[in-house]
């Protein structure tokens, strides 16, 4: 089985092909392969599915934990990457479907920079899912460990939960991301971000990625972050979003649809041999 590894702001992902597996996909497989010490180690695992939708590339994204997610915006542009050094797509705009829907993407600076039009932000309850009545999520408390926290809720085709902080950090989001990730509010779960607004256009998040933990960056966090920060009147409509492994910019339309630019590194391309894969 073949194997290309890229990481996105020090995020790093596994792109295998659906066509080289005998059998599908398995939740420990994907754990055996994102192990760091058994395995080759990463955040997650982007299964190329093929195009037999009219030519349409799939992506299936796996976070570390095995749990299929339905959108990683660092994942997208991992993919969109691979896609471009595998020739299958070229520098004009291309479309790409997720489980979490189509988006449109493209290549920038020889591979360096990969521009995806995400799609539109909801903040109704229904849609994240959030539970209790159907509403937009907009600075609602939750107690975590005696603590009142104040959270807003969005989705762009998976479940986020935002906070705004003075001080956000790695230590927060450890402390306080799994309690929420795992809260009854989220039926489906939700990633959380810990942000804070440092002007009009840009802010500051630690993030806390829903089945895979604490992570340097986040795509889909950005834009969900940025979102609720331009909802609320914190910031415009163009955001620099600061992650611990770099930044992400991205843009909002008055329909809050988002647009995300950000960096992407090709780390190692390989196979995984015959031994590993017997030794399961």
């Amino acid at each position: 089985m073949d194997f290309f590894k890229y990481h996105a702001l020090g995020n790093s992902y596994i792109v295998m092909r659906a066509v080289d597996f005998v059998e599908e996909l398995n939740c420990d497989l994907i754990r055996r392969i994102c192990d760091t010490n058994f395995g080759i180690g990463s955040d997650g695992v982007l299964l190329d599915s093929g195009s037999a939708d009219y030519g349409v590339p799939h992506l299936r994204i796996f976070n570390p934990d095995g749990s299929e997610a339905e959108k990683s915006g660092n994942g997208i542009r991992i993919f969109c990457r691979y896609l471009w050094d595998q020739k299958i797509v070229g520098d004009d705009e291309f479309v790409l479907h997720t489980k979490g829907g189509k988006v449109n993407a493209q290549i920038l600076e020889c591979g360096r920079q990969v521009r995806v039009e995400m799609g539109q932000v909801s903040f109704n309850s229904h849609a994240i899912p959030v539970a209790g009545l159907m509403r937009d999520v907009l600075q609602e408390s939750v107690v975590i460990n005696g603590q009142d926290l104040v959270f807003s809720a969005a989705t762009i085709g998976n479940p986020h939960c935002v906070i705004f902080t003075d001080h956000p950090d790695e230590q927060m989001a450890r402390a306080l991301g799994p309690i929420l990730e795992t809260h009854p509010l989220f039926p489906n779960r939700t990633n959380v971000q810990f942000v804070r607004v440092l002007n009009r256009r840009e802010i500051q998040v630690e993030i806390w990625e829903r089945g895979a933990g604490y992570t340097l960056a986040s795509g889909s966090s950005s834009c969900a972050a940025a979102a609720v920060a331009h909802k609320l009147g914190y910031c415009d409509g163009e955001v620099l979003v600061h992650l611990a492994g770099g930044d992400i910019h991205i843009a909002i339309s008055p329909a809050f649809h988002i647009t995300m630019m950000g960096s992407v590194a090709h780390i190692a391309t390989g196979q995984v041999s015959l031994e590993w894969q017997q030794s399961g």
